[in-house]
């Protein structure tokens, strides 16, 4: 199968959060699956995502989908293109230019995994597409409504082959890799309150240097003028949490020094997801939608990589996760800071279900949450068969 891919690729390094990681799942996942992806060269993709400004962005969606049309029709009369799959923003979308491809007989797929975080509803640049892959069990609700053809299908993940095993030592203590957060470092300052030792990586975690210079601070009129689109994109509601959120205490940096670990690279990333006694995943998320007691949640990407890679995975519970897994047998779940501790007590205690969970967990993963099998799902539901 011939695929057209459009997963941020970038022909620079943009000051964009974890971006360049999905063009590598995608390809690998497509080569496993035995089919074939096309890109047009000297396309930044990426860079859509850094204006903010309407002409700007206009320029870079006309000068970048007329590009990417030509190669799709002039690849397409030399041998069909059965698919045009896509992980694009709604400012990237050039609806007209998706159009001409669909006009070439081109199904076109939109993957997005931002759906509960930045959307109230789908937006209207997403409608263009002949089908939406919806990572987020939650996120169903938004496309139905919409009366939009979706599909629901988890994050996709591939991990390299030689790391596809499950019978690791147990070299690490338990741990989380992340950044910080306030959801997060209330989470896990209430569990280390209950007396459980956690190792913890990621950005934002290690106590920052000392200010060296005063912060810019933004515009008063600037801030008055944003709070309109503000209210219009989240709600009243969500406007008067942030207010109050503002003025919520920090937790200081002094409860977690005991426990924060240097963040890894890459080959250190993997090994540690694979090594640790237990890997913890945490799927609440600060949103001013929702109050900050009671966190919105929902199924990350480490929800399939930690199983992928043979980790013994205790992750915060979510709808849609026993969709993805036996829960008890192949991963654990805990709802609150006391629910964490008692099942990390509880694996610590028992060594032959860690070993137990490894394998089944990945098994499942592997099977069932490939790129390889969502794609299959996708040709299923666009009749490509």
């Amino acid at each position: 199968m011939r695929i057209f891919l459009i997963c941020q690729q970038s022909l620079n390094n943009h000051p964009i959060p974890a971006y360049r990681y999905w063009e590598i799942y995608f390809k690998r996942g497509i080569e496993e699956g035995g089919g074939e992806w096309l890109e047009a060269a000297g396309l930044d993709w990426a860079e859509g995502l850094m204006y903010s400004e309407r002409k700007a962005l206009k320029n870079w969606r006309e000068r970048t989908w007329e590009a990417a049309v030509s190669y799709i029709k002039k690849q397409h009369q030399t041998r069909p293109i059965e698919m045009v799959l896509a992980y694009l923003f709604p400012k990237q979308v050039e609806p007209a230019a998706v159009k001409r491809i669909q006009s070439f007989g081109i199904p076109c797929v939109n993957f997005f995994c931002d759906n509960i975080r930045e959307l109230v509803k789908v937006p209207t640049e997403f409608r263009c597409f002949d089908l939406h892959w919806v990572p987020e069990f939650k996120a169903r609700k938004m496309y139905r409504q919409a009366g939009l053809k979706h599909m629901y299908a988890p994050m996709p993940y591939w991990v390299p082959p030689d790391k596809r095993v499950w019978q690791h030592p147990e070299s690490y203590e338990v741990t989380f890799i992340g950044s910080r957060d306030q959801q997060r470092e209330t989470l896990f300052a209430a569990a280390l309150k209950l007396g459980v030792s956690l190792e913890i990586r990621g950005k934002g975690w290690e106590p920052a240097p000392a200010a060296t210079a005063q912060p810019q601070r933004r515009g008063l009129r600037k801030i008055i003028a944003n709070q309109p689109r503000f209210i219009a994109q989240q709600g009243f509601k969500a406007w008067a949490r942030k207010g109050i959120f503002k003025l919520r205490p920090r937790i200081a940096d002094g409860v977690f020094n005991d426990y924060v670990r240097k963040r890894p690279d890459d080959d250190e990333y993997i090994k540690i997801t694979q090594q640790s006694i237990i890997t913890i995943g945490v799927n609440r998320y600060p949103s001013y939608r929702h109050p900050f007691s009671k966190p919105n949640t929902y199924s990350r990407l480490r929800d399939i990589q930690a199983p992928m890679m043979g980790g013994c995975y205790l992750t915060e519970w979510t709808e849609g996760l026993d969709q993805l897994y036996d829960i008890g047998k192949e991963i654990e779940i805990y709802r609150t800071p006391e629910e964490m501790v008692e099942r990390i007590r509880e694996l610590k205690r028992n060594p032959e279900k860690r070993k137990s969970m490894r394998r089944k967990a990945q098994r499942r993963a592997l099977t069932d949450h490939s790129i390889k099998k969502s794609i299959g799902k996708i040709k299923t539901v666009l009749g490509l068969n």
